[in-house]
């Protein structure tokens, strides 16, 4: 019995993983020339919460260091996609909002990645897609408790 649940607990991550390759590897190459989904990621975050974080906020929400995501904020600023100011109630601190640039970006991307996600949602089948998030989801949501 142990046997058969790891077998399938390995089948599963290795479809994952190999689904999640096989789909970053398609985003990247539908996106805007010269965004990276890690930007998009953050640009969609911006635009989905609605109101400013800090970097350290970012960094917590994608699983990532501070560095990596002060790397990517870095990249996004010069692109004049997000504004960066310091906190008026923390000097130490800084929040970043996305600007009206970001979002036309954002949006553009969305554009550009719909025909490529609706193509596998139709070839899939809406039913099967429905069953499958609640997995997806209660998956995500245990990993991130860790």
């Amino acid at each position: 019995m142990q046997d058969d649940t790891n077998a399938l607990a390995v089948a599963l991550f290795s479809e994952i993983l190999t689904a999640d390759q096989l789909l970053r590897n398609r985003l990247s190459r539908v996106l805007p020339k010269g965004m990276e989904i890690s930007h998009f990621s953050v640009l969609n975050h911006l635009v989905f919460v609605g109101d400013e974080r800090s970097p350290a906020q970012l960094a917590s929400t994608f699983h990532v260091t501070r560095g990596a995501m002060t790397n990517t904020l870095a990249k996004l600023e010069w692109a004049g996609y997000i504004h960066i100011r310091p906190d008026w109630d923390d000097a130490r601190r800084k929040m970043v909002a996305i600007s009206p640039a970001g979002r036309q970006a954002r949006d553009q991307a969305i554009s550009s990645i719909a025909p490529l996600i609706n193509q596998v949602v139709k070839e899939l089948g809406l039913d099967r897609v429905r069953t499958t998030l609640p997995v997806l989801r209660d998956l995500r949501i245990r990993l991130e408790d860790e």
